[in-house]
């Protein structure tokens, strides 16, 4: 069969969530938690065993499909069940654990998109701080386990770019601010290129505002199943925050008419299967507010993601300046919280603005400063801008 004749697979792997399908597509087929659930008594008989090709073993149907499970199902496993591991294949952007990964790549195409590797071109994602090395792994893999025909590597940051949604023409000079689970990277790109000397990273991300919110409400007393609180405070930092524009005001509103803003969280226990119930205050918007105030979370790291984008902006070449401030665009689950995208803009307006006044002052009024234009891009699908990019 000529690979050409059919769409090519695309997939992106995060660290929190897989999103894969075929190109062409209006959204991606699959959205899965990138995790791996394998069975204790298969790694030790494993670890007996001599080392052979797994794909051959699965394959020729030597190895179960319970043997392991990835995403809702792999961590649906673990909970009602201790003999299952999880195994997290990427952390922080980058593939910790190729042997995971190289599982969940087999799940994602055999069990879930059902095709032949063999009749499709694949492009698969990667990190903008990604070592050569791994891109080597990943070729590796797909060439010699899956046989694929064709593969290529993008940069998540530029396919981000390349979606499309910015302006009705395909802008590729801009700011990608790319808020994944496990990473947040700040990535200058012109003319479809990626200006690397000024990529810009901070330690917060997704996973660290749900940790947050798992942490205010254990603090609070909430009673909730100690199994369940990270994926109860992950559905609650989906389904219920939202960046506000004063964290002071926002306290204020809260205690003034607590019953218009604190929500009520509904859970069943997964080991005994009983409902329960806990209140969603403060969190709401604590949770965003980490990025831009850090401090509330950290003291190891206090810099603002606008002070970030800015450092970002005024290390790339003074000629490309004025086109990233007015395109900057958002890629990620986490930068999905309502009105993430004015808060970032009003923040970094500010900065940018004090900077061009400073500048007017210290010149005396003889020449004066053009205003720059600071513009955030927002869109529904930018949760998955990178998948789209691909397409």
């Amino acid at each position: 069969m000529d690979p050409t004749s059919r769409p090519a697979v695309v997939i992106d792997n995060g660290t929190g969530y897989t999103k894969m399908g075929f190109a062409g597509n209006v959204e991606p087929c699959f959205i899965q938690p990138t995790v791996v659930a394998v069975n204790e008594s298969f790694l030790n008989q494993s670890r007996s065993s001599s080392k052979a090709n797994w794909l051959a073993q699965y394959s020729a149907g030597v190895m179960a499909d319970l043997d392991f499970f990835i995403g809702d199902e792999a961590l649906a496993r673990s909970r009602a069940s201790n003999t299952y591991n999880l195994t997290y294949p990427i952390r922080h952007g980058q593939v910790d654990n190729w042997d995971a990964m190289e599982r969940y790549w087999q799940q994602c195409i055999f069990n879930y998109l059902r095709c032949d590797p063999e009749d499709h071109y694949f492009l698969l994602t990667e990190s903008p701080l990604t070592a050569p090395e791994s891109r080597e792994y990943t070729g590796e893999i797909m060439f010699e386990t899956f046989n694929v025909p064709g593969l290529y590597i993008a940069v998540n940051s530029v396919l981000a770019l390349a979606a499309g949604y910015t302006t009705s023409k395909c802008e590729m000079t801009g700011v990608v601010v790319d808020v994944g689970d496990g990473a947040t990277h700040v990535v200058p790109v012109a003319d479809g290129y990626v200006i690397g000397s000024s990529i810009k990273s901070i330690p917060i991300a997704g996973k660290d505002v749900t940790l947050f919110i798992q942490q205010l409400m254990r603090e609070r007393g909430e009673k909730i199943p100690p199994e369940d609180s990270f994926e109860a405070a992950r559905k609650v930092k989906e389904m219920y925050c939202y960046t506000c524009s004063d964290i002071v005001k926002e306290f204020n509103k809260h205690d003034k008419e607590p019953a218009k803003y604190i929500k009520q969280w509904r859970g069943i226990r997964p080991k005994t299967g009983a409902p329960y119930s806990c209140d969603i205050g403060y969190e709401r918007f604590l949770g965003p507010e980490v990025f831009f105030s850090p401090e509330i979370y950290s003291s190891d790291f206090t810099t603002p993601l606008p002070a970030v984008i800015d450092k970002c902006i005024q290390s790339a070449p003074i000629d490309t300046r004025r086109a990233l401030y007015k395109n900057i665009v958002l890629s990620g689950g986490s930068t999905m919280f309502k009105d993430f995208h004015r808060r970032l803009q009003r923040d970094l307006k500010k900065i940018v603005d004090a900077r061009v006044l400073a500048s007017d002052a210290r010149l005396g009024g003889e020449v004066k400063a053009q205003p720059v234009e600071v513009n955030v891009v927002s869109h529904p699908i930018q949760r998955f801008a990178v998948w789209f990019g691909g397409c």
